[in-house]
């Protein structure tokens, strides 16, 4: 007797922040920083010491009103697929190819606000930038040194990965002739936006090569430069800095201000470790399916989307403005919480013994728990 066996497979979707895809069948750890209203994220990390971050950018082709990936999802798609540096700049552009990048940025009913992607992809090994027009991209392999992305498009005639017709694509438009060398930024970027200075890169240099994590929450501090924002049309919203030890027998650490305005936040620690405990007093209230932000027409109403730890921060914020003594004084004893979490991490990254899991299942929790105290 022939028995005939039939096989279905059922294909899990995963709504992103507007459209569904296919999920794949397993993924990886990840921790963010993300808009409230949105699914995808600004900026993360997973638990393979994976890190990316997204940057809207303006190029001379409009960036589609049309929904489909935001950037930002793509950085949470990256962190959830990718173990490598490389395989998350893989998994990319391999989603941006299949569904396109489009809809609006921002949690605006009155106004669609578009744009392009950047990203800033790194590993343990290696990193890669990572810039976009719609489906075509560049990105170049960094093994050395500093590199940093913000608004304008940055890579010229060193290219070690594209979209198979990019440069096909450019000649179809006009934008290059083929006779000269191809320049990534010349091509895309409007008028002379390329050659305008990125104030993060002039942050770095200042360092004078050190690149601690301290040295790196200055330069996120760095109000004069124009690094950190804090003005009455836009804000720095949060800010992340990790730790990417080589020798893969040590932690990763990520310091996450989960607040905005890094210039009067502090920025708290978290290790990737087994159960490690979730903290409710920096996550968003959920909607569920009366969210505005999933209700067509989008955004007709602003909900309040503020943590615990966002309004508290409020309230100190506003201290710091009205009550200049206290407010100091609160901005220093909270310096100094930060200072003994940055010395904990230095002393579990250069000790000889393996971290206890159980030293840093509660880190982040309790460094919330502490801050919040300090508030109250």
């Amino acid at each position: 007797m022939l028995a005939i066996v039939l096989l279905f497979l059922f294909l899990v979707s995963l709504q992103c922040t507007y459209i569904e895809i296919e999920q794949v069948p397993k993924t990886h750890a990840i921790v963010l920083s993300r808009p409230s209203w949105l699914w995808g994220a600004e900026m993360g990390a997973n638990e393979h010491g994976v890190c990316v971050a997204n940057e809207a950018v303006v190029t001379r082709e409009p960036a589609s009103e049309s929904e489909a990936l935001l950037g930002m999802d793509l950085v949470r798609l990256g962190l959830e697929r990718g173990a490598t540096a490389k395989e998350a700049l893989d998994v990319i552009v391999a989603l941006l190819e299949e569904h396109g990048q489009g809809g609006n940025y921002y949690e605006d009913g009155s106004s669609c606000h578009t744009f392009q992607s950047a990203f800033l992809i790194v590993d343990r090994n290696e990193a890669w930038i990572l810039e976009t027009s719609g489906k075509y991209w560049a990105a170049e392999k960094i093994t050395e040194g500093v590199k940093c992305i913000c608004n304008q498009l940055s890579l010229t005639t060193k290219i070690d990965a594209e979209h198979p017709e990019l440069r096909n694509y450019v000649r179809s438009q006009g934008w290059w002739n083929g006779d000269s060398d191809f320049n990534f930024s010349e091509v895309f970027s409007l008028a002379d936006d390329h050659l305008a200075c990125c104030s993060g890169r002039e942050s770095l240099e200042k360092q004078g090569g050190d690149v601690s994590a301290q040295a790196m929450i200055d330069v996120l501090r760095d109000k004069d430069s124009g690094v950190c924002v804090d003005s009455e049309s836009f804000l720095t919203t949060a800010s992340i800095v990790s730790v990417l030890p080589q020798d893969p027998s040590f932690p990763c650490v990520h310091y996450f201000t989960g607040t905005p305005d890094p210039s009067r936040s502090i920025f708290k620690p978290f290790i990737f470790v087994d159960d490690v405990k979730l903290v409710p007093k920096v996550q968003s209230p959920s909607f569920g399916n009366d969210d505005p932000a999933k209700k067509i027409p989008r955004f007709q109403e602003k909900p309040d989307r503020r943590h615990e730890l966002y309004k508290a921060h409020e309230w100190a914020r506003s201290l710091l403005e009205n009550d200049q003594d206290k407010g100091q004084k609160l901005m220093r004893i909270m310096l100094d919480l930060e200072k003994q979490g940055l010395e904990a991490m230095e002393d579990i990254l250069t000790r000889t013994e393996v971290l206890d899991p159980a030293e840093v299942v509660d880190l982040f929790y309790d460094c919330v728990d502490t801050e919040l105290k300090f508030f109250k």
